[in-house]
């Protein structure tokens, strides 16, 4: 129909401009940030700006549902001040007819996101912060002298410092019988992953714990079969918002396998999933939000629209970090808040008719 066709295209103006004005606006921020680093180890301005411009992917899906709800708002509310929303509700057709070309544009929105999410954010955000780690000199460890810590059912492993991809430092395995009790302790300078799951032990020290005694043994080189696969490992070394879904979903069926926490990683793979469901519930919270207030000024319009937005920003903020406090299910907490609006526009847009 003519008429969607042309809210749409609106809206989809909308939101070009909202990208353009917000997009940049947080990168700014980034690029303060990377500033104050700037002449730390090797670290440039060039660095800086290369940082802040491989995070572009990944701030535009964290601000697509603020672009969602100022676009759509400033779409709207332009032909709310021209009067043409005035004559569709004349000619009948009503704001939850009139939802349907915004909430197309916004499924067209979501499956560019899920794009970024899965094929280009992660890998562009790993290569910034491998790359800023670099030049500040910084290791990929989780805190300076605590490494990285995992285990399955019998070992416990720390790695000290991923010196690349296929080489670690200062390495401890500590390995348990059925009850928990500490069968030997494994200290290694160094190991080189050979395959996927064999390591080579360097300047090795076993230590053999029995009901009497401990014993000691020292070896160049110690072969040892992993827990641990290169990758895991990778994944381990990165923030979880870094991460693609699949990595996500892969790294938390591995935590839960292996008797670990999964709980962050879990919340933030169903916070991917609650940013969509946020970026629909802004689209349709937009359109009863003009209507509402049709007869104010689209300057207005927009600042309340931005007040809204910056509340429900802080509101999910607070509920991830509550649910993630109070181990709370990670799906629930991240999915509530989406729901909630998604639920508040419907009976809005009733209302309104």
């Amino acid at each position: 129909m003519i008429i969607y066709r042309y809210i749409a295209l609106q809206v989809f103006i909308g939101l070009i401009i909202a990208t353009a004005i917000l997009l940049p606006l947080f990168s700014f921020f980034d690029l303060l940030d990377q500033l104050d680093d700037v002449g730390k180890g090797t670290y440039r301005v060039e660095d800086a700006f290369l940082y802040t411009a491989l995070l572009l992917p990944r701030r535009f899906i964290q601000i697509a549902p603020f672009v969602a709800l100022l676009g759509t708002v400033a779409a709207l509310g332009k032909l709310a001040v021209h009067s043409e929303l005035i004559a569709l509700r004349v000619a009948g057709i009503s704001p939850i007819r009139i939802s349907r070309a915004p909430l197309w544009i916004g499924l067209l929105l979501l499956f560019f996101i899920a794009a970024l999410e899965q094929f280009v954010a992660p890998q562009l955000q790993q290569k910034a912060i491998s790359h800023r780690a670099v030049a500040l000199e910084q290791s990929a460890e989780l805190g300076r002298g605590l490494g990285i810590w995992t285990r399955n059912e019998q070992n416990i492993l720390r790695i000290g410092e991923m010196l690349h991809a296929k080489k670690a430092a200062d390495i401890e395995i500590l390995h348990l019988d059925k009850d928990g009790f500490l069968l030997t302790h494994t200290q290694a300078q160094y190991a080189d992953i050979i395959e996927n799951d064999l390591w080579r032990l360097s300047n090795v020290i076993v230590r053999t714990f029995t009901d009497n005694q401990i014993l000691s043994t020292t070896a160049s080189s110690v072969s040892w079969q992993s827990f641990l696969n290169p990758e895991d490992i990778s994944t381990l070394t990165k923030p979880p918002e870094s991460l693609s879904p699949i990595e996500l979903f892969r790294h938390v069926d591995f935590l839960r396998n292996t008797g670990q926490e999964a709980d962050s990683y879990a919340l933030a793979l169903w916070r991917k999933a609650g940013s969509a469901l946020m970026t629909i519930a802004m689209l349709l919270l937009s359109i009863p939000f003009v209507f509402g207030s049709i007869r104010s000024g689209l300057g207005n319009k927009l600042v309340f629209a931005a007040i809204m937005g910056i509340a429900v920003y802080l509101l999910d903020q607070i509920i991830a970090n509550v649910g993630l406090l109070f181990h709370i299910n990670p799906a629930f907490t991240a999915l509530l808040p989406g729901s909630f609006l998604i639920l508040i526009a419907n009976l809005w847009l009733r209302r309104i008719m």
